[in-house]
């Protein structure tokens, strides 16, 4: 919106013509998201506390864990306004993947808020049933589907899909489409929140996949820019460069007072959140099955889980100590603190990796 009322301003003063800028407007939602951040957290962190909306840990984990019980959780509500409002206040909201991308962060982190408050309410470590929770992702994802679907008819966007180390090669995939948004979406969205074990685990790596989509995004949205890396070319995707800022703001304003020890857990609303919001910005940059790799830390953490559940069904062996992969880690005798810094290290490699695939093409 205040690029709406700044940047008309321009024929007055020549110093109102930075707003045309993506880089400028991404650096300022970047800084208004850790401004509100800084703000708002110790208010919701107090509010919390005062209504003892505190987190539930489950007996089976790290006995370690025991003494965060009770600390505040449903810090995505902090979170997702440090997002979209810095995102509506300085991207171009007549942009409509603008929009999608800030829809889809809501609804998902809106199913987080449902489970997280049925957890409360129970007093246990138990919300939504795992059938009742896919439901409503699954209705989730076919609904951005559906509506990519139709911008495609639009010429808005389009259904080909863009493959890493392959120029040329870039299937159509019709309404096949939205299965594929869908399994996309719902996959992110569970692969963040089973990642949010440890304090700062999982914002912090949300950190660095989201400023690597900062770079992505503005990529995709520069006609020069795309042609140069082979990549497609997403007319409008560069204002999603302005949401992808706005996450690493919110996301560093989030880690202040989530880091070791925690004073508030994101909970189920942020978690998801942030999954469903790094899954759009993959889908509507065009970059999805680059997703992998940006999010590889997520990807080796959900994968641990499937292949714990997977090998105990079937040879009532574990493979792990414990999964997800960080708690492996700490009933191995690494200090929270190391599992943490290390994964963040795994991230930044799995981040560095995706950007060098853009000339490999």
């Amino acid at each position: 919106m205040l690029f709406h009322l700044l940047y008309p301003l321009h024929s007055q003063s020549g110093f109102f013509n930075v707003f045309r800028y993506i880089t400028v407007r991404s650096a300022l939602a970047a800084l208004s998201a850790l401004v509100l951040s800084l703000l708002l957290g110790p208010r919701l962190i107090e509010r919390l506390r005062r209504g003892q909306i505190g987190q539930e840990i489950r007996e089976e984990g790290p006995q370690s864990h025991q003494v965060k019980r009770g600390t505040p959780t449903m810090g995505g509500l902090l979170i997702i306004p440090a997002i979209v409002v810095p995102t509506l206040l300085w991207a171009d909201v007549a942009n409509a993947l603008v929009w999608v991308a800030c829809v889809s962060t809501m609804a998902f982190g809106a199913i987080g808020f449902l489970d997280d408050y049925l957890k409360i309410a129970k007093k246990r470590n138990l919300g939504l049933t795992a059938r009742s929770k896919f439901l409503l992702q699954i209705s989730t994802g076919l609904f951005i589907g559906v509506v990519l679907l139709v911008f495609s008819y639009l010429h808005l966007y389009t259904t080909r899909l863009s493959v890493p180390f392959f120029k040329f090669f870039r299937p159509e995939m019709g309404w096949a489409y939205t299965v594929f948004v869908l399994i996309v979406l719902v996959g992110s969205a569970n692969a963040v929140n089973l990642t949010d074990g440890l304090d700062g685990l999982a914002i912090g790596s949300v950190l660095i996949a989201s400023g690597t989509f900062t770079i992505l995004t503005y990529a995709t949205g520069h006609a020069k820019i795309a042609d140069y890396l082979g990549i497609p070319f997403v007319k409008g995707s560069g204002e999603l460069a302005v949401f992808s800022a706005a996450m690493v703001g919110a996301s560093l304003g989030f880690l202040w007072f989530n880091c070791h020890p925690a004073e508030i857990f994101m909970g189920d609303v942020g978690s998801m959140a942030l999954g469903g919001a790094l899954g759009t910005l993959a889908i509507l940059s065009k970059q999805e099955m680059l997703l992998v790799l940006v999010g590889g830390l997520f990807v080796l953490e959900a994968g641990s889980v499937i292949v714990q559940v997977a090998s105990f069904k079937s040879r009532g062996v574990r493979v792990f100590r414990m999964a997800p992969l960080h708690h492996h880690f700490e009933l191995s005798g690494w200090d929270e603190t190391k599992v943490v810094t290390r994964f963040w290290i795994v991230a930044l490699i799995f981040s560095l990796m995706s950007l060098a695939t853009l000339k490999l093409r």
